[in-house]
């Protein structure tokens, strides 16, 4: 069934394999289905939660963008644009404001992670960005939107807002109640030096990741330096308990292969992990080293990226703006 996909990446600068698994792979295989509509955001208004220096969001906007492209996400397939570009974005999530609830937000388990101990001195858009995101949503009648485990909750404040908005303005169906797409293979990839923690480019260490931007050599340098253990790889998924090293390294070999997890373990059972690094290296290499010299040719043309964000915005604009006004016909404006 053809299917309207709302999504969206933070332009934080540095992605790393962990976005290109857990989010922009899934976008080019949901805009490759025949009938899908997608409509893909780098979400700066987002991004701004957080202090930001202008000039590096900037450029981070557009590597953003880049890595996009350089992924096979097409600008004549899928709407690709920039969130401030849009104003419905932030008219939008006003009005949905005043329709959610403080209890739904209370409960929003990230922002309480990401204030940490002292949210008093946490921005307040922090604490409203996920109406901000339901906006995002709703804004284009997205049928479905693809999201990890962290993201859940976000979603079902979305469609909490929908539901509350069609039923106390009595407008059945109104705003479309989103379907979440959770990704059936492996997507939540953690660092190579603990896999226990996720992958981040947060982490101080470099080895800890692989940059889209990395060359071929230090991609295969930084998989043979992953943290491992002595033992032979498993014959069976209950021989991961307790290998958190070995369940990610299997896991990204499978997201890249499109298999299953059980069928790369049957691949690797018995062997040893030279043997199983030197393959993993080459099939990241072959996947993630075309992507980063795509980015940096496209990045060296920053008017281009700049004119996919430009065209993509108009197209985004026309659905965003025109459910805006019908939104503001209901109310009563």
């Amino acid at each position: 069934m053809a299917k309207k996909i709302f999504s969206g990446v933070q332009p934080s600068g540095n992605l790393h394999l962990g976005n290109y698994i857990g989010a922009i792979k899934n976008f080019v295989d949901l805009q490759n289905q025949e009938g899908n509509q997608c409509i893909y955001c780098v979400v700066d208004l987002h991004a701004i939660t957080l202090r930001q220096d202008p000039n590096i969001l900037k450029n981070n906007i557009r590597e953003t963008t880049a890595a996009f492209l350089a992924s096979g996400i097409n600008p004549k397939k899928s709407i690709i644009f920039n969130q401030s570009l849009v104003p419905a974005h932030a008219e939008g999530s006003w009005i949905l404001g005043c329709v959610a609830r403080m209890g739904w937000l209370n409960r929003m388990t990230q922002f309480k992670e990401k204030a940490g101990k002292d949210k008093e001195k946490a921005s307040v858009g922090l604490y409203i960005y996920p109406i901000l995101m339901s906006a995002d949503i709703l804004l284009y009648d997205a049928t479905h939107v693809p999201v990890g485990e962290d993201q859940k909750q976000h979603l079902e404040l979305s469609r909490d807002i929908a539901q509350k908005f069609n039923s106390d303005l009595n407008s059945p169906d109104f705003l479309k109640v989103p379907e979440p797409l959770i990704q059936r293979n492996f997507s939540r990839i953690m660092s190579l030096k603990d896999g226990t923690k996720k992958m981040s480019k947060s982490d101080p260490s470099d080895l800890s990741r692989i940059n889209l931007t990395d060359t071929k050599d230090q991609i295969i340098n930084k998989i043979k330096k992953a943290k491992t253990d002595t033992i032979p790889m498993p014959s069976a998924k209950e021989g991961l308990k307790k290998r958190p090293e070995v369940e990610n390294l299997l896991g990204i070999f499978s997201s890249l292969s499109n298999q299953n997890l059980e069928k790369s373990i049957d691949e690797f059972s018995g062997k040893n992990f030279s043997d199983f690094k030197a393959i993993l290296a080459e099939k990241v290499a072959e996947k993630i080293s075309p992507i980063s010299k795509e980015i940096v040719n496209l990045l060296k043309n920053k008017d281009y990226i700049d004119k996919v964000l430009m065209e993509g915005a108009e197209k985004a604009n026309i659905q965003a703006s025109k459910k805006v006004k019908e939104i503001k016909k209901i109310i009563g404006f």
